[in-house]
């Protein structure tokens, strides 16, 4: 049973098992679980959502204490993830299961994401529109045993896919500068 004291936030940033290891571990990060959000399949398996035909994105689904980890530092971790501005999937990942998408859960972190997207697109960081969706959380299903916490269960899979990805690069050039 969830704790009355702590949140959900959902995150669409591409491939999933990318999008673990930045959230896990910090205080007031309880559990990061890779899974499924936004299609009209129930209970879709990897290979389903891999074909791009369910309407699916892969996501994060983190549960967290916002009195240590505020929402809004999840969003300040969550856009340097992402190519904000890639409409047809996250580096060498195509297809709409790929999309960038912050799933809110309630109108605090709706009104927090915009705001955070507003401020994404004015700073002039990108020269394309930040295509990055905002849409209110829908059900989320768990992602199978082999896809939780990849990077540690195969942390050398796991460093290539980053790299060969072009994700790390980006990183550096759009984010790290």
């Amino acid at each position: 049973m969830m704790n009355k004291q702590y949140e959900l936030a959902t995150f669409a940033g591409g491939c999933f098992w990318c999008m673990v290891k930045p959230f896990d571990s910090l205080p007031g990060i309880i559990k990061v679980v890779s899974g499924y959000s936004g299609g009209t399949i129930e209970n879709p398996s990897y290979e389903q959502v891999k074909k791009g035909d369910t309407g699916h994105y892969e996501v994060v689904q983190i549960t967290f204490d916002p009195a240590v980890f505020p929402y809004q530092q999840l969003l300040d971790l969550y856009w340097p993830q992402t190519d904000p501005t890639d409409d047809g999937g996250q580096f060498f990942d195509r297809g709409p299961q790929y999309r960038t998408a912050i799933f809110y859960h309630n109108e605090a972190q709706k009104k927090l994401a915009e705001a955070s997207k507003e401020q994404l697109e004015q700073s002039g960081k990108f020269s394309k529109p930040i295509v990055t969706q905002i849409l209110p959380a829908c059900p989320f299903y768990e992602a199978e045993d082999e896809h939780q916490h990849f990077y540690q269960k195969n942390p050398e899979r796991y460093k290539q896919e980053r790299q060969d990805s072009g994700r790390d690069a980006f990183i550096q050039e759009h984010w790290q500068k």
